[in-house]
C-alpha cells in the first residue's frame, strides 16, 4: 500500500514539474532587473549553502546506505545549481549557453537531460535514504 502511494506521488510530482518546466531564455527586452531576476539571484547563495552542506553531510556519513543516498542528492544539487546559474545568465544577459554552444535543438535536449538527471539523482538519493531508514 505504501509503495503505491509513493509511486503515485512521485509520478504526480514529476508530471507537474514537467508541465512547469519551460524554456527560460525568454526575457524582456529591458536590461533592468525585475523582481523575477532579483529573486532568482537571491536563491543562488541558498543553493550554494545546500551544495556545501549536502557534500559535508555525505562526507561525514562516510559511505554506507545513508552516505550513498546523500552523495546522490549532493550531485543532484550540483546539476540543479548549474541549471539555475544557466537560467539566471539567460534571464539577465540574454545568453542561453546550451543553445549558443549546441544549437537550438540539441541545446533543448541537453537542458531536458539535465532536468531528468537532477530529478533522477535526487529521487534515487531520497529512495536510498528512505530504504536505509527502514532498518
Amino acid at each position: 500500500m505504501k509503495k503505491k502511494h509513493f509511486l503515485i506521488i512521485s509520478v504526480l510530482l514529476l508530471v507537474s514539474q514537467g508541465l512547469l518546466a519551460q524554456d527560460h531564455s525568454a526575457h524582456s527586452s529591458s536590461r533592468d532587473l525585475g523582481a523575477e531576476q532579483i529573486f532568482g539571484l537571491l536563491e543562488m547563495p541558498f543553493l550554494a549553502i545546500a551544495l556545501i552542506f549536502s557534500f559535508l553531510t555525505a562526507t561525514k556519513l562516510k559511505g554506507g546506505k545513508f552516505g550513498s543516498g546523500m552523495t546522490l542528492l549532493a550531485w543532484g544539487f550540483v546539476v540543479m545549481a548549474l541549471g539555475h546559474l544557466h537560467m539566471q545568465i539567460a534571464h539577465i544577459f540574454g545568453y542561453n549557453i546550451f543553445k549558443n554552444i549546441f544549437g537550438d535543438t540539441l541545446g533543448n535536449y541537453i537542458w531536458f537531460i539535465a532536468l531528468i538527471l537532477t530529478w533522477g539523482l535526487s529521487a534515487l538519493g531520497f529512495y536510498k535514504i528512505y530504504k536505509a531508514s527502514k532498518i
